[in-house]
């Protein structure tokens, strides 16, 4: 391997280590939060408080991915490309999602329906749509740092203060505004989440020099962005769009409990976000090389890392799954069969994120098709397993677990079909599956279930968890990982 291409290796397991770090701080922050939510906002409405405040944060988010205009992935490219001052470029950024974003808090605080179909909601949820613009600058600002190789922001940021202030701040608001407490504890924790980020950037880049924005040059850099962006909405749709549905057909508090699970089994798709600002910038400099082998073994090392974590977390919070949402609330235990789909579903989704890191810059349109189709795969699968379920007699809870398969389903094919595009334009193989992951994740599955059966709840849980990944990790390491999958556990990469 080339001088290069180790160098690029190394950085993108630095990346992985620093994220695993983060996911662990992020599950030991998550957990709490979802048992102050569930046992305190939700203990007298089974899970409705916690149905309504998913609600509004999928339309607050939205309006913040909006704002931020593809600059999660764009903002690499740019500042590789572009001769000015790269504190000027990320300056253009700020001020580009500043201005989408002013209407946008004024159409949420104006209609706050958007937010609250129900039409239920309190004085200080009203205060939502002042996070968009602090959630796209955090994006953005977290996005340049990558671009230098620092995930250690993005952990601090979103693995440790934004969580941890979530949890603090909603435990203490429920005895000060116990029916918005939630809302201002996000609020807090989105702000915490930015301050964090701002020092590093400043240390990194400094302050803008000579910097003058241009409207026709913001205005060039917004459309040459739309593609990226609409990528972006199609994929973060593709994540919140089962809530939209769920909301049409069920109950706030089948929404509530769906969302819980949701949260649990969003943790590991951490593993794979945190890789994709350092993708970037290393597939931008081979794209220039013209070294399609190595775009194709950086996305397949990057794609197997990822998925042989994500499987170990599937396994270890989905086999004792009714011990995890049962820490919530009682109420929460019929999201179970949804938190095992939905964690099966990040698994399967991981070749299509690690495919798409190169395919937004090698065919920018045809990803954006396959993206759209997923889509429509995601409705048509959802919607007929709701109606199934119903046409069954079986409650809202088993359409909570058809609607978590039927983004399953989208995925895999998304997954399929990303990498065969992606095969065909670099004329190699593009798969980050290995059989060996079965046979690390057999034994794995027959510790956890010999955990349920035959331990307490609570102790199938101490115990279940820690053992089912230590055999799981066990077996991986001596049997499924080879030299070059090590170099994620070596902080220093010899040549």
């Amino acid at each position: 391997m080339s001088e290069a291409a180790n160098q690029d290796i190394a950085a993108l397991a630095k990346g992985g280590r620093t994220n695993v770090f983060g996911f662990l701080l992020r599950l030991a922050a998550r957990i709490p939060f979802l048992f102050i939510a569930g046992r305190l906002y939700s203990a007298d409405d089974g899970g409705a408080a916690l149905g309504r405040f998913a609600s509004a944060l999928v339309a607050v988010e939205f309006a913040a991915l909006i704002c931020t205009l593809g600059q999660k992935r764009g903002l690499a490219q740019r500042l590789s490309e572009e001769p000015q001052n790269p504190a000027n470029i990320v300056a253009d950024g700020l001020l580009m999602s500043a201005i989408i974003a002013l209407p946008l808090v004024a159409l949420l605080y104006a209609f706050p329906v958007l937010m609250f179909p129900s039409g239920i909601y309190h004085e200080p949820d009203l205060l939502l749509p002042l996070t968009v613009i602090p959630i796209a600058f955090t994006d953005i600002v977290l996005a340049a740092l990558a671009y230098r190789f620092d995930i250690g922001t993005t952990v601090r940021s979103r693995s440790v203060v934004e969580p941890w202030v979530l949890s603090l701040a909603s435990a203490a608001l429920y005895f000060v505004v116990p029916k918005g407490g939630l809302s201002l504890a996000y609020i807090a924790s989105i702000a915490a989440a930015l301050l964090t980020a701002l020092l590093p950037l400043y240390r990194a880049y400094g302050l803008p020099h000579e910097w003058k924005p241009h409207p026709l040059r913001l205005g060039r850099v917004a459309l040459a962005s739309v593609p990226l962006a609409i990528a972006d909405a199609v994929e973060w749709g593709s994540r919140r769009l089962d809530l939209a549905i769920l909301g049409a057909f069920v109950s706030p508090s089948a929404v509530g409990v769906y969302w819980a699970a949701q949260q649990i089994a969003s943790l590991p798709q951490k593993f794979k976000t945190s890789f994709e600002p350092i993708l970037g910038p290393v597939i931008t400099r081979s794209i220039r090389e013209n070294d399609m082998a190595a775009i194709a073994r950086q996305v397949c090392q990057v794609g197997f890392w990822i998925t042989a974590a994500q499987l170990g977390v599937a396994l270890a919070l989905g086999i004792p799954g009714e011990g995890v949402m049962g820490l919530i609330g009682p109420e929460f235990v019929g999201g179970t069969g949804a938190l095992a789909l939905l964690l099966l579903a990040e698994v399967v989704a991981a070749t299509a994120v690690v495919s798409e890191a190169a395919l937004i810059y090698l065919a920018r349109m045809r990803n954006l098709m396959i993206s759209v189709a997923t889509i429509v795969l995601q409705i048509g699968f959802s919607v007929g397993g709701i109606l199934l379920v119903k046409d069954m007699g079986l409650n809202d809870k088993y359409a909570a677990a058809a609607v978590a398969g039927g983004l399953m389903l989208s995925l895999a094919c998304a997954s399929i079909a990303k990498s065969l595009v992606l095969s065909r334009i670099l004329g190699e193989s593009v798969n980050n599956w290995r059989l060996s992951l079965a046979w690390a994740a057999i034994p794995a599955m027959a510790v956890g279930a010999a955990a349920v059966l035959f331990l307490p709840e609570w102790l199938a849980m101490i115990a279940g968890i820690p053992l089912i990944l230590g055999v799981y990790l066990w077996i991986v390491w001596h049997k499924c990982f080879g030299p070059e999958d090590r170099v994620l556990f070596r902080k220093n990469v010899g040549s």
